[in-house]
């Protein structure tokens, strides 16, 4: 099998990878399409380092071969040599393509399997998803706003031309945004980015309006100076209809996820404490006292919640929230943007809107 560099189809097509960085380097950025099995732990690889710089290479990759060796070496073999049965049509991937990848591929070869490595590496496909994000965003992009609950996300989803940047940042974009997902690093998030952007070729993009950062994750510059730039359809839901399907999203789903994931009492724990950090980190710009009203009824319904399962009760700490806050701060946003509305109609006239744009393209 032959080494690849054919990085784009790596990233447009989820290609699997077999990473052998250390965890470390990992965490920092990866591709959508990875596993990291490393040659290294974090801990081999920072003493390996120290040595090529006090020693040079050849005592750096002695001392990498005496760290990774008998039982050990054979535990890490077991789990390339399943990883490479499990996606034989992958790729060993170390940072530049260099030492690392290649050691491993020569220790499968000796058991025999032949793997191919990419070629340059992380380093280069890391390379690669910036190069795509810059030129595919120079197609023409239409974006959604709305309001707090009025389905943005659930249109931009439904789409092919969409890009679903809250699914791709494991956040839907506010204070109540973390998802049971951790968010990835940055790099990663432009990564995955990247190879979204890279699967269709629509004559335009769908995106959600949002701002500079979704949760932890900041938007390329090159992808907000475009979004600053382009037509906005505003979806106008009734209070009503908004209110229920954030009461869907945030108080039945997520105590759902919760509880199915950590048990019934710490899922439920992690749940209010979910709700209770929401509120608690904009309690500055709601004024304390605000905050300490709205958090006792969010108290009383987080108790009615457990005790009878009905969630009515919150409407009491989100319809303040909504009018006093949230909907307050997104129309003064919209005023400034009042010349790049097309666009306005409830969930399902965008929707039909939305259909007649992509017919006509």
């Amino acid at each position: 099998m032959n080494d690849t560099t054919d990085y784009l189809t790596i990233l447009r097509d989820t290609t699997p990878l077999i990473d052998v960085r250390a965890p470390v380097e990992f965490q920092q950025g990866a591709l959508p399409g990875a596993i990291n099995l490393p040659l290294m732990n974090d801990s081999e690889r920072a003493a390996v380092g120290t040595c090529y710089k006090k020693a040079g290479p050849e005592a750096a990759l002695r001392l990498g071969h005496q760290l990774v060796q008998g039982e050990l070496r054979e535990q890490r073999m077991q789990a390339w040599l399943q990883a490479c049965a499990q996606n034989p049509r992958g790729y060993l991937c170390c940072a530049r393509g260099g030492q690392r990848s290649h050691i491993v591929q020569q220790w499968l070869r000796e058991r025999g399997v032949d793997y191919p490595l990419v070629t340059g590496g992380y380093k280069i496909l890391r390379q690669a998803a910036i190069e795509a994000i810059h030129q595919r965003l120079q197609r023409p992009l239409l974006l959604i706003g709305g309001c707090t609950g009025s389905g943005k996300t659930l249109l931009v989803a439904s789409r092919r031309n969409g890009i679903d940047l809250e699914g791709l940042a494991r956040h839907r974009g506010s204070s109540f945004g973390r998802t049971l997902q951790a968010q990835l690093s940055q790099a990663s998030f432009e990564n995955q980015l990247a190879a979204a952007l890279l699967k269709t070729s629509p004559t335009f993009w769908l995106l959600e309006d949002e701002g500079h950062a979704i949760g932890a994750n900041h938007l390329p510059a090159i992808l907000r100076e475009r979004m600053a730039q382009s037509p906005l359809a505003v979806v106008e839901e009734p209070f009503e209809q908004r209110l229920e399907r954030l009461r869907n999203d945030y108080f039945l789903q997520m105590s759902q996820a919760f509880i199915q994931r950590d048990g019934e009492e710490a899922g439920w724990q992690a749940y209010a404490e979910y709700l209770r950090h929401g509120l608690f980190a904009i309690r500055r710009r709601l004024g304390l006292q605000r905050f300490a009203q709205l958090s006792a009824h969010q108290e009383e319904a987080l108790i009615q919640q457990q005790r009878t399962g009905n969630t009515s009760a919150h409407f009491a700490w989100l319809v303040p929230l909504l009018e006093e806050y949230y909907d307050p701060m997104y129309r003064y946003q919209l005023e400034k943007r009042a010349k790049d509305i097309i666009f306005r109609g409830n969930f399902d006239e965008t929707a039909a809107w939305l259909a007649a744009q992509n017919n006509q393209q």
